[in-house]
């Protein structure tokens, strides 16, 4: 009776029956399509090949996770920039103890190309990992034999030891095929240190110049020391390549009578030995970088503008002493700075700083190229005790230029103070530069002048005073510290 009245209905309403129908599929189909996307969310969410075990999966900026999981060719080139700082610094830091257990880096289905000893190439999907970390976020796959367990590389990468830190981060370069004017190459360890009563300090530095890949190049030790108000002294010694020694895979170098050597402990030992006006000066200091207080290096710009830095130690002490014409002096403990440059830099200027802040660390900077039609904002990496702190993008610095400085028989304004400041979300940071002290060099031999900042070279001794709050903390201390810009 049910069956013959709908069937009665149908053919008297036929083209009300057929909407009907339509809109009852459309509804079903749409119903069967939402809990098909649930369960693929939820297959996602399950999927170890996709999350390698673990409750959080940190992945580079950018990357669709559907690119990862189907190893479409748009995730090839996808990398974590200095992911083992990231590692160390970050997700495994004492700073996230309390929340954080375990963390496994990965790498999953990156293209690598495999050539046997016969010539032939094969194109082959590689993962990555450190078993030991994996193991502990649960996403270690079942062995059907044998063991996966860490090897000295994966011990170097997750807990180097101090002296391996260095090497790794503070190695020399060769100058890459992009660019082709090589002789303006450059590579170089500079060392800074400040006495007690902070009146009298002395920047080193250990310079590799030229192409390294010709017979066109040799090196340098050139010392500045100066006194707060009075002249500077300067001492240089020029040595052929065939007296330099130095190492793509190491920190260790060796310019004629002077080097620089990474220590069993991680500690630099520097001898410097050099001369000028004031008579020969020897230097002989070990330099201990304060635990965690690191920048890992970067390198910046384009194919022919190479631009590469490294902080090995942020914050550092230095123990020996430093002797001019036989008369020495003693330094304990006392405040150094290390860090390593190398690039192409004729023609760059660049706003520069390093400096204590009481319990925090700050280094700010920002390289412009010859050619730049605009400044760019800087960069500024704060340390604490437990190392990494915060990364700030103050958009310029200003300058209140009321001191002067004399070169080439001239004098010219230099900064007396300088303020820059930053609002990232809830965070914010501002630093306020008091110079004391300023030594001008002319620049005007360079081939190709800057677009910003003029012809001379403003290196500064002064206080930087921090204030704001990082992670919902109030941040504030002041320190000595060293800046340089160019006027």
């Amino acid at each position: 009776m049910i069956s013959l009245i709908a069937f009665r209905n149908i053919v008297y309403r036929p083209w009300r029956s057929a909407l009907l129908f339509f809109g009852y599929g459309i509804g079903v189909a749409v119903m069967i399509a939402l809990l098909s996307v649930g369960e693929a969310l939820l297959t996602q969410a399950r999927d170890e090949k996709l999350v390698g075990g673990g409750a959080i999966t940190v992945l580079p900026q950018g990357l669709d996770v559907e690119v990862m999981k189907t190893g479409g060719i748009g995730g090839l080139f996808f990398s974590i920039d200095q992911a083992r700082f990231i590692y160390d610094q970050l997700l495994a830091s004492s700073r996230l103890g309390k929340s954080v257990s375990a963390v496994a880096p990965q790498i999953d289905g990156r293209l690598i190309y495999l050539r046997t000893l016969s010539g032939k190439e094969y194109a082959v999907k590689a993962s990555g990992e450190i078993p030991s970390r994996t193991r502990l976020v649960r996403g270690l796959a079942s062995l059907k034999s044998g063991e996966w367990t860490d090897d000295d590389g994966d011990r170097r990468w997750t807990n180097p030891t101090l002296a391996e830190l260095r090497h790794d981060i503070d190695h020399f370069h060769l100058p890459p095929d992009s660019v082709s004017d090589r002789d303006t190459w450059a590579e170089w360890h500079y060392f800074n240190v400040i006495s007690a009563d902070r009146k009298r300090w002395a920047f080193i530095s250990f310079i590799v110049a030229g192409d390294v890949t010709s017979e066109k190049w040799g090196g340098s030790v050139t010392i500045t020391l100066r006194e707060e108000g009075k002249r500077s002294q300067k001492f240089e010694r020029l040595v052929p390549r065939g007296d330099i020694r130095y190492s793509t895979s190491s920190a260790n170098l060796r310019i004629g009578a002077s080097n620089v050597i990474v220590m069993p402990n991680g500690d630099y030992r520097i001898a410097a030995r050099a001369g000028g006006a004031d008579g020969p000066i020897a230097i002989d200091l070990v330099v201990h970088p304060a635990a965690r207080a690191y920048f890992p290096g970067a390198s910046l710009g384009t194919d022919e503008l190479v631009s590469g830095y490294t902080v090995p130690a942020l914050r550092a002490s230095a123990t020996g002493s430093i002797c001019v014409a036989g008369a020495c002096e003693r330094y304990e403990n006392a405040q150094a700075y290390h860090d390593h440059n190398w690039g192409v830099w004729r023609g760059v200027t660049w706003d520069w700083g390093a400096s204590r802040a009481g319990p925090y660390t700050i280094l700010y900077g920002r390289v412009i190229a010859p050619d730049a039609k605009r400044e760019q904002p800087l960069f500024v990496y704060v340390v604490d005790s437990l190392g990494f702190r915060a990364v700030m993008r103050p958009a310029t610095i200003a300058y209140e230029d009321g001191r002067t400085a004399t070169v080439v028989g001239r004098e010219i304004r230099v900064p007396s103070k300088a303020v820059f400041a930053d609002v990232r979300g809830a965070d914010t940071l501002r630093v306020e530069l008091d110079i004391e002290d300023a030594i001008a060099t002319d620049m005007r031999q360079s081939v190709k002048q800057p677009s910003f900042g003029g012809p001379f070279f403003i290196q500064m001794k002064g206080t930087a005073s921090i204030s704001g709050r990082l992670g919902g903390d109030p941040v504030s201390g002041t320190g000595t510290g060293f800046f340089e810009t160019y006027r």
